[in-house]
């Protein structure tokens, strides 16, 4: 089968949507909850430390535990799920979203957190694998990068609301009344998703485990996943101890970084919907511009001590740039994987959170060596420098299918 193996953007049909159906926006809710749950940790980490005993690195287990479980979840329940029914699908994730953050606001000790924080993560996995194919198809191929935009900027307004409320709750009444309100948020979430999303069309044929895995066979779909991988990785390996950089590195005062955090948030937010719209037309630009600027503001954290001006001024364009191609990466993985769509999927959301497992944990090594809080963002610029490579080759790739195409020749295998 052919599939979409360049990054020239799509025509608009007389079939495709002139705007972005409400799903979309339904799923982008959705998302909001899931990343707010996965990166809040993040705003209220030295309140988790200091509840629960533990060094800032043992409480960043809870942020890396959960991508590992966005590792596992995502691939695995889109293998598990391809014959339910995608609205089905949705709504159970969300129901074990909500069951899992029950069990960690009522536990105290932190292997029953852990594991629940992984069998949340395996239903966010879930979540978000069915969700990007949903509002791509929704929106069709014209409009399939925005809607992605649109998506992802649910996750980054996480970090422009969810984030920054989850730490003043934490700040106000304890953070464990940051995950009541989050599973009280995922209950009415629960409402809209199994009355909004629609149902599958009963008349397409069912997709098997086989035709799933040779659908990735796609060399530029791994170049994809590589980058979502090493993009979110270095982008989270700094942004996972943020409060402590903030506080402790910059002196930023304690109170003052829920609105550090806001600002970080209305910068991935502006960004997200920003990388969607130029990725339709220029996805090769937006995946190479986005981690080389990237890469110098996370230099520039690591070596802003002592100016909370400058380091919340940093944070900010952080969140700007730093996770803006998130949308359009996921688009092509979705693209390139041709039939396997939904398994495509799920592998890029598996990657951004292997990457920033990857990323946490290496961060939190670094915190005990002689580099201390200037460490994270240092390790987060080398990770995010290594994005270029597979985004240089596949943007490379595209060339190539491009000129053949003026050649008339044809090579379906080209860029592939």
């Amino acid at each position: 089968m052919t599939t979409h193996t360049t990054d020239a953007p799509v025509p608009v049909s007389a079939g495709t949507p002139a705007r972005l159906p409400l799903v979309v926006f339904v799923l982008a809710a959705g998302t909001f909850l899931m990343l707010t749950t996965e990166f809040v940790i993040a705003g209220i980490l030295p309140q988790v430390a200091g509840d629960l005993g533990l060094s800032l690195a043992e409480a960043g287990s809870l942020i890396t535990v959960f991508a590992a479980g966005m590792i596992v979840g995502a691939p695995t329940m889109a293998l598990l799920t391809m014959r339910m029914s995608k609205k089905l699908t949705l709504v159970l994730a969300l129901v074990v979203f909500v069951v899992g953050h029950v069990v960690v606001a009522l536990s105290a000790d932190l292997t029953v957190l852990l594991i629940a924080r992984f069998v949340t993560a395996v239903a966010t996995g879930a979540f978000w694998a069915v969700a990007a194919v949903v509002a791509t198809r929704a929106a069709g191929p014209a409009l399939g990068s925005r809607a992605m935009g649109i998506v992802s900027a649910g996750g980054a307004l996480a970090t422009v609301i969810g984030v920054p409320i989850g730490a003043f709750i934490a700040q106000m009444s304890g953070w464990r009344s940051t995950f009541w309100v989050l599973g009280a948020a995922a209950v009415v979430a629960v409402v809209l998703v199994a009355r909004l999303v629609p149902g599958d069309d009963t008349t397409a044929a069912a997709s098997t485990v086989r035709a799933q895995l040779a659908g990735l066979r796609s060399g530029r779909l791994w170049l994809a996943l590589l980058a979502c991988a090493t993009t979110t990785g270095g982008v989270l390996a700094a942004y996972s101890f943020i409060a402590p950089i903030l506080t402790e590195q910059a002196g930023v005062p304690v109170a003052l970084v829920p609105l550090v955090l806001t600002g970080f948030g209305v910068g991935s937010f502006v960004g997200a919907i920003l990388g969607g719209r130029f990725g339709d037309a220029h996805p090769g630009v937006v995946t190479i511009l986005v981690p080389a600027v990237t890469a110098v503001v996370l230099v520039a954290i690591s070596l802003s001590v002592g100016a909370p001006w400058l380091m919340t001024a940093l944070v900010v364009v952080l969140g700007l740039f730093g996770l803006s191609a998130n949308g359009v990466l996921i688009l092509l993985a979705v693209r390139f994987s041709g039939e396997a769509a939904t398994l495509g999927s799920a592998l890029a959301v598996s990657a951004f959170n292997a990457g920033t497992a990857i990323g946490t944990t290496v961060a939190g090594v670094a915190l005990a060596t002689p580099l201390g809080l200037q460490g994270p963002a240092m390790i987060g610029a080398a990770i995010v420098t290594t994005t270029l490579i597979p985004t240089i080759i596949s943007r490379a790739f595209a060339e190539q299918h491009l000129m053949f195409k003026r050649l008339g020749i044809q090579a379906e295998d080209a860029g592939r």
